[in-house]
């Protein structure tokens, strides 16, 4: 049985193109987008405090753009996004005096934002298979209305279905005015692709080289399923659907989020600048 990941990927190849071409239409400059993507920028790393400079074109969601910690564009957003939420203004996490009455907890957040976040709040970065642990789709009591903010950088793609357990729980761990701040990957469809809706009594396999998933459903149906998307490698992360953005906002609302906002503004003096209006943050308010 095929998954409709490829299918989903042509479908948001061809968004980008017919975006890109209505965003081409309406600057009507003399700058041609080859030329836009050259431009130089300057920024400072709001993560390690370096300063950098590159082109627009390498301040993509997933290319390692700073030259001193490494950060891409999703990992400062994380950051930037705290302390503009958090705080009320965009700033430097090097710069910050240590506020330990801000609590944070991070769902394997990356190093590059986790350690200054640590320095900065009452942080404390967790992870699914080892301690300290949290499986989002199961919390302690103990971790309820307990954080300000909370971080989740492209997750949730993985939870076992229902995901909607999981939006819930994120929701019931934050504080009143709390914040969830996280990504995904996501597609301008109207629903969210489930790659294994049925998922149940489910196994990894690899056979000649390539990956299955056996899966026995609840009534008992066998299901194979190849065509498996693994992010960070085969066995690991699996993709378990790609988001659509109208379902994001309805899980969240679901959840009990009283608004959510798309956080795609750019943000140049920390080299945050989002070419696509796809997998951008989102932030969720409690």
């Amino acid at each position: 049985m095929k998954n409709p990941l490829a299918a989903a990927s042509r479908l948001a190849r061809r968004q980008m193109l017919r975006w890109q071409v209505r965003r081409d239409l309406r600057n009507g400059s003399s700058d041609s987008p080859a030329a836009v993507s050259a431009a130089l920028v300057s920024f400072r790393c709001n993560l390690c405090g370096t300063a950098n400079r590159t082109t627009l074109a390498q301040l993509s969601r997933e290319t390692r753009s700073c030259t001193g910690c490494g950060s891409t564009v999703r990992f400062r957003a994380m950051a930037y996004l705290v302390t503009k939420e958090v705080l009320g203004h965009p700033a430097a996490l090097p710069d910050l005096a240590p506020r330990q009455d801000i609590a944070g907890l991070g769902l394997t957040d990356d190093a590059s934002y986790a350690r200054p976040l640590a320095a900065a709040f009452a942080y404390e970065n967790t992870w699914f298979h080892t301690e300290p642990r949290v499986d989002i789709t199961q919390i302690d009591a103990s971790r309820e209305n307990r954080y300000d903010f909370l971080l989740s950088s492209d997750v949730f793609e993985h939870v076992l279905p229902p995901v909607q357990r999981a939006f819930a729980n994120a929701r019931r761990m934050l504080r009143p005015n709390g914040k969830f701040i996280f990504t995904v990957p996501f597609s301008l469809e109207a629903q969210t692709r489930e790659h294994f809706p049925e998922l149940h009594d489910w196994s990894l396999a690899e056979v000649d080289g390539r990956w299955t998933l056996a899966n026995v459903t609840a009534d008992g149906r066998a299901q194979q399923f190849d065509d498996l998307v693994f992010h960070g490698g085969p066995g690991s992360t699996l993709e378990m659907r790609l988001f659509s953005l109208d379902a994001l906002k309805r899980e969240c609302e679901t959840a009990g989020f009283s608004r959510i906002r798309v956080a795609d503004e750019p943000w140049l003096p920390f080299g945050i600048h989002w070419p696509e209006p796809w997998s951008v943050p989102i932030v969720a308010y409690a």
